[in-house]
């Protein structure tokens, strides 16, 4: 059909993932539009098939629903190849009963027999059909101005400022679900089946006193499991949501423990130095002692290791049991991300400690620590001035890293240590 690929076209992005395969589209997918000085959202569906009892079906059709509910303006986009379906006459029934302005767009007419063969689309009862080329982008810059056209001029408020939050984790772990249990609404599509969520989907959680970007993205699977393209690409948008992210929450299910995946995932995570956050989902599955939650802290703790100073929350989705408490310990996390120390206060505390535990000698080499300073980077990044940097030894700079964190609390925060000669 060619949703994705238009809504690609117009966002000027690759946001939305394009595949010749039908019903790559899930979710519920938002982008950004500048066109004749103003600005506005799309929103990328997934294909509505009105008479399907499938899983997948039924759970796109509420979102969907939700879309139409959510926007002014329809792009009800048809295929001139394959001409008038009757999931075509599923879809105009549908809006023929909505209120909002819907633009009929024949796709794929890229030559004037399509041309011709596009009319047959007014049978359909919905006004005007216009014919475009989402591929080549013909006809898309008249849609544009359709569209521009219904948009207020009210432009859409700029969130690039606030904190992004990415909920990631292998598949079926409960990423989608939580996303919504926040939300207090479907806003994603989830479904028992492993896997479900294929692009990365960014919504913005303004409750509580909260205001930030939420990301639900695909589950990250070994390397080896890896075999679709379409996995393939889903695969990238997580590690890109990583990437573009502040804090990570790393979900990982009760019933199975912290696994190889999961520690891959954490590793990615620190190694891109994003915040995180590790959320023990489907902790209601469990049996419990009165030692269990300790037992199976040290057992994360211990496969993380060395960066092992996480916060650690034990929830249960359906139940909403601690699920603003992982939120909330996210954006604690954030806040300590950002965190600066000054100069003085560095030097202060951490000089006595070196004065009392001093760098052991190497080589013969009697190395002094004489000065201390943060770095202005977009994480925490500490540089230590001495007279023999190259021979400070790794577990000396574990040490100061250890040392750091009990002083000045950076719980969940990668931090960089550097050794400079001075």
């Amino acid at each position: 059909m060619g949703k994705s690929t238009l809504f690609n076209r117009l966002t000027e992005s690759k946001s939305a993932i394009v595949d010749e395969q039908a019903g790559v589209t899930r979710d519920r997918h938002y982008g950004r539009v500048e066109w004749n000085g103003k600005e506005f959202i799309i929103i990328d569906t997934g294909g509505y098939v009105p008479t399907s009892n499938d899983v997948f079906d039924v759970a796109i059709k509420r979102q969907v629903k939700i879309a139409i509910e959510e926007c002014s303006v329809i792009i009800f986009l048809v295929d001139v190849i394959n001409g008038i379906t009757d999931l075509d006459e599923g879809v105009a029934m549908l809006l023929r009963k909505s209120k909002k302005k819907i633009f009929l767009v024949a796709n794929k007419v890229d030559n004037y027999e399509r041309q011709f063969d596009a009319s047959e689309f007014y049978s359909l009862g919905l006004g005007e059909v216009h014919n475009i080329s989402a591929i080549s982008g013909s006809g898309t810059g008249e849609l544009l101005d359709l569209v521009a056209a219904e948009i207020s001029e009210e432009k859409p408020e700029d969130l690039s400022g606030l904190p992004k939050i990415a909920v990631v984790g292998k598949p079926n772990v409960g990423k989608s679900s939580i996303v919504n249990a926040f939300m207090n609404e479907e806003r994603n599509v989830v479904t028992p089946t492993a896997g479900t969520t294929r692009d990365s989907i960014h919504t913005r959680y303004k409750a509580f006193g909260h205001d930030f970007i939420l990301i639900d993205t695909a589950g990250l699977r070994k390397k080896s499991k890896v075999d679709e393209d379409i996995e393939f690409y889903s695969t990238l948008r997580t590690l890109n949501a990583i990437e573009t992210s502040d804090v990570c929450m790393l979900m990982i299910d009760a019933e199975k423990g912290i696994e190889s995946q999961d520690i891959t995932i954490f590793h990615i995570i620190e190694k891109a130095k994003k915040g995180v956050v590790i959320v023990v989902n489907k902790w209601d599955l469990v049996e419990k002692d009165s030692n269990t939650i300790n037992a199976f802290t040290l057992k994360i703790q211990e496969a993380i290791r060395p960066f092992s100073d996480v916060p650690i929350v034990f929830t249960a989705v359906p139940d909403k049991q601690r699920i603003l408490k992982a939120l909330e310990t996210a954006l604690d996390v954030n806040v300590r991300r950002t965190s600066t120390i000054k100069t003085s206060k560095l030097n202060d505390i951490l000089g006595g400690i070196i004065d009392r535990f001093p760098p052991p000698t190497l080589k013969g080499k009697m190395v002094k620590i004489k000065y201390i300073t943060q770095l202005p980077t977009k994480t925490p990044a500490f540089a230590f001035f001495c007279n023999h940097p190259k021979y400070i030894q790794e577990n000396y700079k574990r040490f100061l890293e250890k040392q750091i964190r009990e002083q000045f609390d950076f719980s969940g925060v990668p931090i960089t240590l550097f050794f400079r000669e001075k």
